[in-house]
């Protein structure tokens, strides 16, 4: 710029700016740059950077560590961060920390970028976390990324320096959030990769156990953890770990399983014993008696053990002849020593069924055995249904009384009706089938003068006089939709004409057609399973046709059935 004799006051200005370098002082301002410190005065450095005036920084900027000594001189050269080119005061604001927090910020995003460690020191605690300084840049530590588990004591780890990875950075907001925890699995999984090589399968270890929990244990295998269930603890059953080992016991383990994925070790006790299941088929046979103890029970049943490791289950069906539906637990309970029956074995599946019952006697047939047919019993009338009484005997076994075997001349409501629950009854045996666990027992056939059931023969067992096919009058004494209720009248003996059997025509087979008291003649066509005899009317007819045809010649000689049966009758009048 060419210059006037007498410049103006702005040209002055102008000329006075550019031979001092203003216009490259604009680019100054928000910038590190060099400096050389040019004299010490009281507390404060004065820092020439080149530009128009000096700055003066506080010395304490330059201190290490609080406290500590500044170690600068007159001629040092130093870097601080120019905030303005020059204050109210002429001179340039400068300031060393902001110098070193851009240093700091520079370098973090490059080690950031790169997915590198940082050092830094934990100086400081705030809301949900604590600060961290990482060489001049404060950044935020939250408390879950402190370590892999919870601590509950921080100032051990305060004030020294340590690596820390970064998990976000935002320069212009001036944030910075850093982990230990992930610093801390990362050299974990190393060191436990490294110990993992080391191991194999099968390979049997000490270890110490650290943790307990409802599932297991944790065991330390110098380094490393591996998980040591409780089903792997021992053969027989263990409820809860802590029956076998307690925390900071050093127990012996072999190493059933390890996963290379998840890096997951699984260990085992049991396995370094013998396993009693080996030969369990020829040690417990089917049909064997044993002793045992009940070691749990569930609503399906109990489970007894018979020796340590060896367990096997009762099922609920197979704990009581006579209890049927009911709890196991109010059959047998825990700790309690049993006699059981080996009813099946699987050694491969390592199970064997168990049956509580077939230890002790059938009642059903001890009962046979001490009441034969025809004996008498007494006993508590436990339930009334509508076809009969439920009678309590002994052997704690029950025997159903027929509404028809209560009482002689009275239908069988009327006969129910003159019983009641908790009444001690007598009654004879009728019937004792074991296999469906039933006995049939008859009331009425105590009564003096009633007859006895008739033997399988067909004859009555004690002179009856029914036999089978004989044709006899008996009277109704129930009329109901599937047949008669009916009582011979020669010896009083009560049975049953079923639907079928009241006629040899349809129209003929209705029991509405017959009344109470009324009288018929029917044939006898058996006894049923109490010994009681079946009539039939039908039968009857039958025979009575059978005979005519016999007697006067076959319906092939020309005579009708009908005057067969007419001249039939006539010879019977």
């Amino acid at each position: 710029m060419a210059s006037s004799p007498n410049p103006t006051r702005d040209e002055f200005a102008a000329l006075l700016d550019e031979s001092l370098g203003g216009a490259a002082d604009e680019g100054f301002e928000g910038r590190v740059v060099k400096g050389t410190i040019t004299a010490i005065e009281n507390d404060k450095a004065v820092i020439d950077v080149g530009l128009k005036s000096e700055g003066r920084v506080s010395l304490r900027e330059f201190a290490r560590g609080e406290g500590g000594e500044h170690g600068l001189s007159v001629g040092d050269e130093v870097e601080v961060f120019v905030d303005r080119v020059e204050n109210a005061d002429g001179e340039a604001m400068l300031s060393r920390d902001r110098a070193r927090r851009e240093a700091a910020w520079d370098k973090l995003e490059s080690e950031f970028g790169e997915g590198k460690r940082v050092d830094g020191v934990i100086f400081g605690r705030v809301k949900g976390g604590f600060t961290v300084d990482l060489d001049g840049a404060v950044a935020f530590l939250p408390g879950s990324q402190v370590d892999i588990r919870p601590v509950r004591d921080v100032q051990p780890l305060m004030d020294i320096p340590q690596p820390f990875q970064i998990l976000k950075m935002d320069r212009r907001r001036g944030n910075i959030v850093v982990s230990r925890r992930a610093v801390l699995e990362e050299t974990r999984a190393e060191q436990r990769s490294e110990l993992i090589d080391k191991l194999a399968e099968g390979q049997i270890i000490d270890g110490t156990v650290k943790n307990i929990t409802d599932y297991g244990a944790f065991v330390d295998l110098g380094g490393i953890d591996g998980l040591l269930h409780v089903t792997d603890m021992s053969y027989k059953r263990v409820n809860h770990p802590t029956e076998v080992i307690n925390i900071g016991d050093v127990v012996k383990v072999q190493i059933v399983r390890i996963n290379p994925d998840t890096q997951r070790i699984s260990l085992g006790m049991k396995q370094l014993d013998s396993d009693p299941w080996e030969g369990a088929s020829a040690k417990y046979p089917v049909g064997s008696k044993l002793s045992g103890t009940v070691t749990n029970i569930t609503e399906y049943g109990a489970f007894v053990e018979l020796e340590a490791g060896i367990e096997g289950l009762v099922h609920v069906s197979e704990m009581s002849w006579t209890k049927k539906n009911v709890h196991p637990g109010k059959i047998v309970s825990t700790s309690q020593e049993v006699e059981v029956m080996v009813l099946e074995v699987d050694a491969d599946k390592r199970r064997i069924s168990l049956g509580l019952k077939q230890a002790q006697g059938n009642p059903w047939e001890e009962f046979a055995d001490k009441h034969p047919v025809g004996s008498e019993v007494e006993g508590e009338v436990k339930n009334a249904t509508e076809f009969g009484l439920f009678i309590g005997l002994d052997g704690d076994v029950d025997g159903m009384v027929h509404m028809s075997d209560i009482a002689w001349g009275i239908s069988g409501e009327d006969a129910l009706a003159l019983h009641r629950k908790g009444e001690m009854v007598k009654a004879i045996v009728l019937d004792v089938d074991t296999d469906k666990e039933r006995i049939s027992l008859g009331m009425k056939q105590l009564e003096r003068g009633a007859p006895t059931a008739p033997a399988a023969g067909g004859a009555a067992s004690s002179g009856s006089s029914l036999k089978r096919g004989q044709v006899v009058t008996v009277t109704v004494l129930e009329v109901r939709d599937g047949g008669l209720e009916v009582q011979a009248g020669e010896d009083g003996s009560t049975g049953f004409i079923k639907r079928s059997d009241l006629g040899r025509d349809r129209d003929e087979q209705r029991p509405d057609r017959f009344q109470v008291g009324q009288k018929v003649d029917a044939a006898v066509t058996g006894f049923d399973r109490s010994k009681k005899p079946n009539f039939s009317i039908k039968a009857r007819q039958l025979a009575e046709e059978k005979e005519a045809v016999e007697q006067y010649g076959s319906s092939d000689s020309g005579a009708s059935l009908g005057d067969i049966l007419g001249e039939a009758l006539k010879g019977k009048s």
